[in-house]
């Protein structure tokens, strides 16, 4: 495929019709590319990027891109720039942190090249005309689907196109589903990337089809694993508790459309957070019940994926720290519980998933009086995962095939690649397939050729290692539990001594013991929390005398082994391809680089992903002399299986709406960027009409100005007020977020930052500075536009929490009091939404002075003071150091300069924190990060 105009030819990675074809439309036109998950996105953006690359002078930025994707794509632009042999190549220059200079930058842009900027730095840049978009060549948007109109994306898009009519445009997704959601969703989205043409490539887009169902199609192996019987007990016990779950949930008067509150769509990987976002505008008024299920169907959503995922052992402890943060505080009453654990298939969660460890060993001559008796020893169970033992007999099968077949006959390697769910499945099969030929001694008489692979020694260190962790565990919970005791011992003779009950016992009390002597007398503590039967010291002893390690154990090295890498040359080398096997995690694109790197013959995906069938079909299809074997694993009748096909489904309901609202698309005119104004109205207005009493008219056409800080383009209002044809100034400010006039400064809090500016007293430093330098400063308190316009959501006023937060919201109120009584002059502005913080501001500039940008940043700086100092010190880790013990607002400082994190502040010595901040400080910092868990 050559360039146009004549020029030497750009070699392209292109081998399939469809990326050619895509390709091709890109080059002409410019649109919105929607292609399905697998079909290889990031290639097509490669190519593209190249062709411009290829041709010199220009400057191409491309937003949206993560860290890894702009690896692979700066190693790819490197790669076929060398192919292609071009001189004119820059390749990919990544602008991602604040610590690089702006003359840096500068120097960087006028060069030209591809540029991948993160959206906060690049929105300042052409703000600042630091990078002027009239020089643009054009913009490439990746992750199109995450673009609102209030994005900061959508933002640095409107700039563009206000001031650049002729650059490029194209946007790029693999998601479609959030284009589908809303009235008439692809329009919307649409309109936020100033773009009129969609392009839509779903799987079964005539051209893939045709790319991907020839001749070189890949071999699979489909494998049904059955689940073991306490696999589909405890997967029947969650979905029973999930139901009931949802069918709470819509008891509720909610008021909301309930049609996708059910079992189905709760098997979706995003249920709980779609149930969390239709609740939050009217979460003020959602009892706690309704808000504890919510949090329920997470913990129940978490319990499935570990089931399938987990090892029992594994599982069951995981189970165990479930039921430990769902253990009530002391002094709260039952109505903390979750509601599942009551239920019978919570019960049957927890019995099934110990039974699958271990199990009650009768001891000989012991004869069961009755079914209800227990015996006094334990014996191990270790049941393994269904999947593991087939996954040896596949890798047994394949040992065969290449012992039949030794010479290859294509440009595969022999490599092995598996592909799992996560890291933390990786580590398990890594650990499974070094023992997996390792018996305990008492197997040993066995002849080895009879032997099948065994998970035995694996989850007999694992059940050792889980005995050791259950005894510790349940030393931290009584250690907090004595230490919560004794503060709410406190908190509850404080009480006594101030409040007014006069003999009478408080309501939590009454409450407690509602329902007479039985709550005290029954198996259930006093508040009426659920507890699970505990194992007793001579059952867990037992069992721990029958897995004690073996000589077999001792032989094998520990998981994690310290290595000093001296004679690395003598002992390391490369690894021979045809002997490999290489585990994997699922890494969206990233998958297609694997497949490319590794060259696999055989390919055994451990858990079923739609978009990694499909890049194995664009590989195989992609390269007629490389054979590829799948094996396709899945639990048949699981949870696994059904998410799966919902998803598949899902996808490709999503394209077929996308299709039906193309066809009825209105076409979009107005793409250049600038909001509709009226001349005239623009021009009279700072018109003062009120001219009584020696007043004058006056008038103006320019637009008006806000100063802003650059911290604050994290936030939607820059774009809001942008949209309202205000000139935004980006600037880094001392004092004040946001100057509207030359008297007017505002600081912006939401109410998260509020309370967290509240605790650690920043909040009065910013106010008292703002008074010392503008006549009307303000404190302008901003909610999130989809959430309640009430402070009760972020009150911890619920009964999970301790007696002392019963009055938090009551709380921030009277702090907010306080900052009012000690700064008479600070006005407080409200604000539902920032829409609504932008007529705010609007109104507030309505027949005002404009701001003095350079004034603005000069004010609270000190002699020869730089505003930019501050910058390249993160503000989270900063607000952590403050809570520590010991640390002041003096000394924090002093530590941050000498000190390059907070890891390496818990590590230092007690002298050496003498020396930094003092004796008596350096004591209590060491103090704090050194106390044990197990101390009372």
């Amino acid at each position: 495929m050559t360039r146009e105009h004549g020029k030497p030819p750009v070699k392209l990675s292109l081998p399939l019709e469809y990326q050619q074809d895509l390709f091709n439309e890109l080059r002409s036109e410019d649109e919105l590319v929607l292609l399905a998950r697998g079909l290889g996105l990031l290639r097509v953006v490669i190519n593209l990027l190249h062709s411009f690359d290829a041709a010199g002078n220009n400057l191409i930025v491309v937003v949206g891109a993560d860290e890894r994707e702009n690896g692979w794509i700066g190693e790819a632009l490197a790669e076929h720039a060398a192919v292609s042999k071009s001189s004119m190549a820059r390749g990919l220059s990544q602008v991602n942190t604040d610590a690089m200079s702006v003359g840096t930058r500068e120097k960087m842009y006028s060069q030209g090249g591809i540029f991948s900027i993160t959206s906060r730095i690049l929105v300042v840049d052409l703000l600042s005309k630091l990078l002027n978009p009239e020089t643009v060549t054009g913009l490439v948007v990746l992750h199109s689907e995450r673009i609102v109109a209030t994005s900061i994306e959508a933002f640095i898009i409107r700039i563009y196109r206000q001031l650049n009519k002729e650059g490029f445009l194209k946007a790029f997704s693999d998601n479609p589903e959030p284009f589908t959601t809303g009235f008439s969703p692809l329009a919307s989205m649409m309109r936020n990337l100033f773009l009129r043409k969609p392009s839509l490539w779903p799987r079964f887009h005539v051209t893939v089809a045709k790319s991907l169902e020839g001749r070189k199609k890949a071999e699979v192996i489909e494998l049904e694993v059955p689940m073991t019987d306490g696999m589909r007990d405890i997967q029947n016990a969650v979905l029973e508790c999930v139901e009931v779950s949802i069918g709470e949930l819509r008891k509720a008067d909610t008021g909301l459309e309930l049609d996708d509150w059910t079992l189905d769509s709760a098997l979706h990987r995003s249920f709980d957070v779609i149930i969390r976002r239709q609740l939050d505008p009217i979460w003020h008024r959602v009892s706690f019940r309704t808000r504890q299920i919510v949090n329920d169907l997470t913990v129940l959503r978490s319990i499935l994926h570990a089931l399938l995922t987990y090892d029992a052992v594994s599982f069951n402890k995981y189970l165990d720290t479930i039921l430990a943060a769902h253990q009530p505080p002391p002094g709260s009453t039952r109505q903390n519980q979750s509601p599942w654990l009551f239920l019978d298939a919570g019960n049957t969660i927890f019995e099934t998933a110990k039974r699958r460890v271990y199990s009650g060993k009768p001891t000989e001559g012991e004869a069961l009086a009755s079914s209800d008796a227990f015996p006094d020893s334990l014996r191990p169970i270790l049941e393994e995962q269904p999947k593991w033992s087939l996954l040896a007999e596949v890798l047994e099968e394949i040992e065969q095939d290449n012992y039949l077949n030794p010479i290859p006959r294509d440009d595969s390697h022999g490599t092995i690649l598996i592909m799992c769910s996560d890291q933390g499945t990786c580590r398990q099969l890594r650990e499974y397939l070094q023992n997996m030929h390792v018996h305990p001694a008492e197997d040993l008489q066995e002849d080895d050729e009879d032997r099948k692979p065994s998970a035995m020694f694996m989850m007999r260190r694992k059940l050792r290692n889980y005995l050791g962790w259950k005894k510790d565990f349940a030393r931290v919970s009584a250690s907090l539990f004595a230490e919560n005791q004794k503060v709410l011992d406190g908190f509850t003779d404080q009480r006594g001594n101030t409040n007014g009950y006069r003999g009478k016992g408080p309501p939590n009390k009454r409450r407690r013991i509602r329902g007479g002597a039985a709550s005290a007398g029954a198996g259930r503590p006093i508040n009426g929390s659920l507890q699970m039967a505990e194992d007793k010291e001579s059952q867990v002893a037992s069992l721990m005398a029958d897995i004690q390690p073996t000589d077999a154990d001792a032989t094998q090295k520990d998981e994690v082994a310290v290595d000093s890498l001296e004679d690395m040359e003598d002992y390391f080398e490369l690894y021979d391809m045809n002997d490999l096997l290489v585990i994997h995690p699922y890494d969206g694109d990233m998958d297609e680089h694997v497949l490319e790197e590794v060259r696999p013959r055989y390919v055994i995906m451990y858990e079923p992903d739609a978009a990694f069938i499909r890049r194995v079909e664009v590989y195989r299809s992609s390269h007629e002399d490389r054979n590829v074997r799948v094996y396709f694993m899945y639990y048949g009748g699981s949870v696994e299986e059904q998410r799966y096909l919902s998803a598949v489904r899902k996808e490709k309901d999503a394209f077929t709406r996308l299709i039906k609202e193309k066809g009825n698309m209105a076409l979009t005119l107005t793409l250049d960027g600038a909001a509709p104004t009226d001349p005239q109205e623009q021009f009279l207005r700072t018109v003062n009409t009120r001219i009584a009493g020696g007043g004058r008219l006056a008038a103006t056409a320019e637009p008006p100005r806000v100063v802003v800080d650059v911290r604050e383009f994290r936030s939607s209002l820059p774009s809001l007020l942008h949209g309202r044809s205000m000139v935004v100034i980006p600037c880094m400010l001392t004092v004040g977020d946001y100057v509207l006039t030359p008297t007017i400064c505002i600081e912006r809090k939401s109410v998260r930052d509020l309370i967290s500016s509240f605790k650690n007293g920043r909040l009065f430093n910013q106010a008292e500075t703002m008074l010392q330098h503008y006549k009307h400063p303000m404190l302008l308190i901003e909610f999130d536009q989809n959430k309640s316009f009430t402070l009760d959501p972020f009150a911890d006023n619920s009964f999970e929490k301790s007696i002392k937060s019963a009055d938090d919201s009551r709380d921030l109120q009277s702090k907010i009091v306080l900052l009012t009584i000690a700064f008479p002059r600070l006005k407080i502005i409200w604000s539902s939404s920032p829409y609504q913080t932008a007529e705010i501001f609007a109104e507030l500039k309505n027949k005002q002075d404009e701001p003095d940008p350079v004034r603005a940043v000069q004010i609270g700086l000190g002699m020869g003071e730089d505003p930019y100092e501050q910058q390249s010190f993160n503000t989270t880790p900063q607000d952590m150091l403050r809570a520590v013990p010991g640390i002041t607002a003096k000394n924090m400082m002093r530590l941050i300069l000498e000190v390059g994190d907070l890891r390496e502040v818990s590590n230092l010595g007690e002298a050496e924190l003498d020396e930094m901040i003092g004796r008596e400080a350096g004591r209590q910092v060491y103090k704090f990060f050194n106390r044990s868990v197990f101390d009372e």
